[in-house]
C-alpha cells in the first residue's frame, strides 16, 4: 500500500450553538489543536426556534474564538454534508456529553456516512466542568434571571440578560 501525502485537515464543528457555551468552546480549543482549521458552522435551525438570530448566533461565536488563528465562524441553511464539501471540510466534529447523547449522533453520523462516505465524524467529550451545560438550560436560567457567568462567555451573558430585558419589555416577539 502507497503513503499518501498527509493532506491539511478541516474539521467542521455545526451546531445551533443559541448561545454557544463554554462546553461549546472547550471543544472548539481542543480541536483547535488537532486540526489545521476549525470551522463552527451555525445552523439556522428554525424549527428549534431559537432565541438569537442566526447573525447573532454567527457574531457571538466569532468574538468567542476571536484569539484562535486556525477557528473561523459561518452560518448555514443547508444539509450539513454539503456545507461540508463546500467549505473543504474532510471531518464533522461532534460533542457527546453523555450516553443519552450517543444513540442520537450514532444516528446523525450513519446518516452522514450514507450521504457522503468521504467525510469522517469525530465524537469529543467535553472537560469534566461542562458535562451538564446544554444551551436550552442556560436559556432557561437566564430567562429566569439566573447567573450563567460561569457557564458562557462574558460577551454572552450580557447578550442574554439583554435579550430577555428587551422580551420582558415586549421590544421583541
Amino acid at each position: 500500500m502507497s503513503k499518501q501525502p498527509i493532506l491539511p485537515i478541516t474539521a467542521i464543528y455545526p451546531g445551533t450553538f443559541d448561545p454557544m457555551t463554554n462546553g461549546h468552546l472547550d471543544l472548539v480549543a481542543r480541536a483547535a489543536q488537532l486540526y489545521d482549521e476549525v470551522i463552527i458552522a451555525v445552523a439556522e435551525n428554525k424549527t428549534k426556534n431559537p432565541l438569537f438570530s442566526l447573525v447573532e448566533r454567527v457574531a457571538l461565536a466569532q468574538q468567542i474564538t476571536v484569539d484562535f488563528d486556525n477557528v473561523s465562524v459561518i452560518g448555514f441553511n443547508n444539509l450539513l454534508v454539503d456545507c461540508a464539501k463546500q467549505n473543504g471540510a474532510r471531518v464533522i466534529l461532534r460533542g457527546l456529553r453523555a450516553v443519552s447523547d450517543f444513540e442520537y449522533e450514532f444516528q446523525l453520523a450513519s446518516m452522514n456516512r450514507r450521504l457522503a462516505p468521504e467525510l469522517e465524524t469525530v465524537f469529543l467529550t467535553p472537560a469534566e466542568q461542562y458535562e451538564f451545560i446544554s444551551s436550552s438550560i442556560i436559556r432557561e436560567i437566564a430567562r429566569l434571571k439566573g447567573n450563567v457567568s460561569y457557564f458562557v462567555a462574558e460577551c454572552v451573558h450580557q447578550q442574554l440578560i439583554e435579550k430577555f430585558a428587551r422580551l420582558d419589555d415586549g421590544v421583541e416577539n
